[in-house]
């Protein structure tokens, strides 16, 4: 756990004391990561860029170092609006609940695989649209709602008869539309099938 997972996991935990970030509710403590790192990577200018990281980890040590309570002051801030967002965001489908709606999704993400597999810069592609996402005021889920936007359009059917360029292209187009739409929304964009047995024999 390096300082910003950290620092994240103790907010989470102020914002919700019965989470367990350690074990069942690890993917929280991932998601929110991930996020955070996003949401620094636009605005401190570095989407797209190829040593972003390294940079992205620079900044931050050095603002850990020179500021810590600033720092923090930032963390409990963001935590408690990213938290927020978690909870209208993110649905768990217990057992078969939604089973048609969602074998739909499934079958356009599984046709979007092979060619998914073929684009290059796919670290790029997404990050213009996680960058639209976070402008547009979506923080949560950023990366995996960016994965599937351009993967459904991607497994649409007229994308089988584009060439390379044109199908990247009208995916990057399609999928920023989507991601401007998807944040003005409300409800639930992330859907996290459990299996029944997850919370015990007693529900």
């Amino acid at each position: 756990m390096n300082f910003i997972e950290i620092m994240l996991a103790e907010k989470l935990k102020d914002s919700d004391s019965a989470l367990d970030i350690t074990g069942s509710d690890r993917k929280v403590l991932q998601v929110a990561c991930q996020d955070f790192t996003n949401y620094l990577k636009y605005h401190w200018d570095l989407i797209g860029k190829e040593a972003s990281q390294c940079e992205l980890v620079e900044k931050l040590e050095r603002l850990f170092k020179e500021d810590p309570a600033e720092l923090e002051e930032f963390l409990t801030v963001w935590t408690a609006m990213w938290f927020k967002k978690w909870k209208e965001r993110v649905k768990l489908l217990i057992g078969d609940q939604n089973v048609n709606k969602w074998s739909k999704v499934s079958k356009t993400l599984s046709n979007a695989e092979p060619l998914w597999r073929k684009i290059e810069r796919k670290q790029e592609v997404q990050e213009v649209v996680v960058a639209t996402l976070i402008k547009n005021g979506e923080i949560c889920g950023t990366e995996i709602l960016s994965e599937n936007l351009l993967k459904m359009e991607l497994g649409e059917k007229r994308m089988q008869y584009l060439s390379d360029k044109e199908r990247v292209f009208t995916m990057v187009n399609s999928a920023l539309r989507k991601a401007r739409e998807m944040a003005q929304s409300k409800g639930p964009l992330i859907f996290v099938k459990i299996d029944k047995g997850y919370y015990g024999a007693s529900t």
